[in-house]
């Protein structure tokens, strides 16, 4: 990708905390949505759980290799697909899980 080496790699850290967190605050419509919504929800469990298992595998990669831009939104990440899990799975009946 020798197209990219004329960013900055403090620039391109910068951008990739910044798409991170964008990501995260899309997740958190979603949490806000479920939780004020007295509805069942139609989120699938694999769905949320699938997701929370990658954003937790990334946040840690993230710290294994010391990248900013990798840990710091998927921690946002994880915590926030945690909420949502929590959110599904009060709002559902047992049976249904």
């Amino acid at each position: 990708m020798d197209f990219l080496d004329f960013i900055p790699t403090d620039i391109f850290e910068f951008i990739g905390i910044i798409a991170g967190l964008v990501a995260s605050v899309v997740i958190s419509f979603q949490v806000n949505k479920e939780w004020r919504d007295k509805n069942p929800s139609s989120l699938s469990l694999i769905f949320i759980v699938g997701w929370l298992l990658i954003f937790l595998f990334w946040l840690l990669y993230g710290i294994r290799f010391r990248a900013i831009a990798l840990w710091l939104p998927n921690c946002f990440a994880v915590v926030l697909q945690s909420l949502l899990l929590i959110a599904v799975i009060k709002k559902n009946p047992k049976k249904d899980i």
